[in-house]
């Protein structure tokens, strides 16, 4: 986790450090809200014996570890500008898949924890105080990788592979400092995973997620 956390801060800083060279705004938002994950194909081996099937995916948006995300965003005009994203998606195997291919647990609860970058771009003053946006952004994804089996025991962090997001929202301003958002965002995550005991876990996990967050502005 404390790798997670430095990379989030090392993005989030840069863009806050390019908005205090220049006479771009910045902002900083949390969010949290719904978040649910269509079924995939998970396939590989746990060193000994090989599975190819497919599961459904459960989210558990407020079960702990809860969803969430952080967000800096650096505007280099009115209506554009760059973001830096840490968003903490997470899935849990289904009960029945999982069980009838021989695995006690397979989940990514503490997070999938998607780490992108990318523009963003805003259009003020389309619906009075409302200001739609939309972005795209690519990265990696870093999850918490929990499978067992009766030939591995893998619980750790690990550097799976990319990941690729996309946001559309609106903004409504409260004032000259914070404003409050609603989106929806959508985030791909193909991941190769090492299991202990010479295996690895192939899986694309898609995440749907309804937003609600608040933004504070520099």
């Amino acid at each position: 986790m404390q790798y997670l956390a430095k990379a989030t801060c090392a993005g989030i800083a840069l863009l806050a450090s390019t908005a205090m060279a220049s006479a771009g705004d910045f902002s900083l938002s949390v969010y949290g809200g719904y978040q649910t994950a269509p079924h995939s194909g998970v396939d590989g081996t746990d060193g000994v014996d090989t599975f190819d099937f497919t599961t459904g995916w459960k989210g558990k948006s407020f079960a702990m570890p809860p969803y969430y995300g952080i967000r800096g965003t650096y505007w280099v005009r009115e209506n554009f500008g760059w973001i830096a994203d840490f968003n903490h998606t997470k899935v849990y195997a289904d009960e029945d898949d999982k069980a009838a291919n021989g695995f006690s647990t397979l989940e990514f609860t503490d997070g999938l924890n998607n780490l992108t970058v990318g523009p963003i771009w805003r259009w003020p003053g389309a619906w009075n105080k409302l200001t739609p946006y939309a972005s795209i952004s690519a990265g990696v994804v870093i999850p918490h990788v929990e499978v067992v089996t009766a030939n591995t025991d893998t619980i750790e962090y690990q550097v799976a592979g990319p990941s690729i997001a996309l946001v559309l929202g609106a903004s409504y301003e409260l004032n000259d400092r914070w404003d409050l958002f609603t989106e929806y965002k959508g985030t791909y995550s193909q991941l190769d995973v090492d299991l202990d005991g010479g295996g690895n876990l192939e899986t694309d996990i898609i995440t749907n997620a309804l937003n609600f967050g608040v933004s504070y502005k520099f």
